[in-house]
Order: C-alpha cells, then sequence, then structure tokens
C-alpha cells in the first residue's frame, strides 16, 4: 500500500463520510410496482444531485440499509487496490489466461482492464487478490470503509460468497459518490480510470457508469448517471431463485425507474 494511500486517507475520509446520501428518503410510490411487474424482490435506492437540493428516493428503505455480499460490484474498489499496489500497471496491460475452462467463453482467453471489467472475468480478479495479500486487502477495505471490511479466511472468494465481505445500497452509493469527486485516498488518475472502465453507454450530455454483480443468489447493478446539472447515483440488488432467469431484471428495473425520474433520456 503506498505511503500516499495512508497520509491522505483521514483528510478524505473527514470530508466526505456518508456524503452521497440524505437523511430524508423517500419512499417512491410507484416503485413497489415496479418490482411487482417485474416479479422481483428487492431494494432501490436512487440519489439525485442534479438541483440544489439532494433528493433521495427508495424502495425497501430497510433492505437498503442491509447488508449483503456485493459480488462482482467489489470490482470497481479492487481495481483501484490492484493499481495502488502495481499489481496493474494500466489499463493496456495483459494477463495470459491460464488455461483453465470455467464455463464462460468471454472468460477463456487473454483479458486486461477493460475486457475484466466489462466481462466480469472472475478469475483475474482472484489473481489480483492472491497478489495484493490478505494483509493489504483488509487494510484498504478498511482504509476507505467498504462495507463490513470483512475478508475472513478465503482470498479468493470473500467478496462472491456470502458470509465474508458484505455492503449496503447505502454503503454503495457513498462509496460510488466519493469514486465520483475523485474523493477516495487513490491517485486521481487511478480513480478517473476506473470510472471510465465503468462507461455502459452515453449520449450527446450524459453518461451511464455502472457494475453488476451475482453471487447465484443476488443481484446487484450500482452507478450513477451524470449530467451537467450533476449525477444521479443508483444502488439496486434484488433475490435470483430462478437465478440466470432473474439476471435481466437488475438493469430493466434500473432502467424503467430512471427514465421514471427523468435521469435517462427514454427508450428508443
Amino acid at each position: 500500500m503506498t505511503l500516499k494511500s495512508f497520509m491522505t486517507a483521514a483528510l478524505l475520509l473527514a470530508l466526505s463520510p456518508l456524503a452521497a446520501v440524505a437523511d430524508d428518503w423517500q419512499a417512491h410510490d410507484g416503485w413497489a410496482r415496479l418490482f411487482e411487474t417485474h416479479e422481483a424482490e428487492g431494494t432501490l435506492l436512487v440519489v439525485d444531485k442534479r438541483g440544489e437540493t439532494v433528493q433521495t428516493w427508495v424502495h425497501d428503505a430497510e433492505r437498503a440499509r442491509t447488508a449483503f455480499v456485493p459480488a462482482s460490484t467489489f470490482k470497481v474498489p479492487h481495481t483501484l487496490f490492484a493499481l495502488d499496489t502495481g499489481v496493474v500497471e494500466d489499463e493496456f496491460q495483459r494477463f495470459a489466461w491460464d488455461g483453465v475452462g470455467r464455463g464462460v467463453p468471454a472468460w477463456d482467453t487473454d483479458q486486461d482492464l477493460r475486457t475484466a471489467m466489462r466481462r466480469s472475468t472472475v478469475w483475474l480478479y482472484q489473481r489480483f487478490a492472491r497478489e495484493i495479500g490478505e494483509a493489504d486487502e483488509r487494510r484498504y477495505l478498511e482504509l476507505i470503509g467498504y462495507g463490513n471490511a470483512e475478508v475472513g479466511d478465503n482470498l479468493e472468494h470473500f467478496w462472491l460468497e456470502p458470509g465474508h465481505l458484505a455492503i449496503s445500497a447505502e454503503g454503495q452509493i457513498d462509496f460510488l459518490d466519493r469514486l465520483y469527486r475523485h474523493a477516495l485516498p487513490f491517485e486521481e488518475a487511478d480513480q478517473r480510470l476506473v470510472k471510465d472502465l465503468m462507461i455502459s453507454e452515453a449520449g450527446p450530455d450524459w453518461i451511464l457508469r455502472g457494475k453488476t454483480g451475482w453471487s447465484g443468489e443476488l443481484g446487484w447493478w450500482v452507478g450513477w448517471v451524470e449530467w451537467p446539472s450533476g449525477p444521479v447515483f443508483f444502488a439496486l440488488n434484488i433475490d435470483t431463485p430462478n437465478r440466470m432467469a432473474d439476471i435481466p431484471k437488475r438493469e430493466a428495473i434500473v432502467r424503467d425507474a430512471l427514465r421514471d425520474l427523468e435521469a435517462l433520456p427514454p427508450a428508443s
């Protein structure tokens, strides 16, 4: 872990504790019907910072404050850890596939940061975890106040399986807000790179950045939409009893909710 990380951490965290999420959460009446339409159980938290007053909308506030395994949404902070330790040099570095088939064709090839983020390539981030090491993984988690900061005894799976690392929708948005403002204790260039890796799509005056995650039983989609007037953060998690059949519901629910708030353009 770099000296700069430790020297700047206290100041940065003091300036931005839970800065993204306002206390006056409002239950959004239409979102209960939205979840029913998609036959999904879960929570959605949206923090709209486009105006002078922050507006916070929620479906199931209790669940939005409940911590769950982050699954591949953890690739966002994990990439910062890997860059800060030097485990990864930059976005152009290639990592050779080890030849082990994992049942996902997009994983069974050489990777770089951009492909690994887009494809959620688990084996590469497991390699990063081994090279970062348990002590530094834990130190970074505590440094940025990410969820319960628990690594447990399984270095290659602590963000993938329940019982170790856990974070709430509220905690996800707090972290993303600090990343958006470059207020995390990492090089600004590294934070800008990670934000670039998160781009899902964009229009003339907006950019959608996000990361999905799936533990097998729980699905996530977290991120934000950037507008000239400010960002709109979102964090959704849903139960996935039907496994792969439930996966498309993550983005479908969030996109419908954001369009309702005019935080995304109408579907074309």
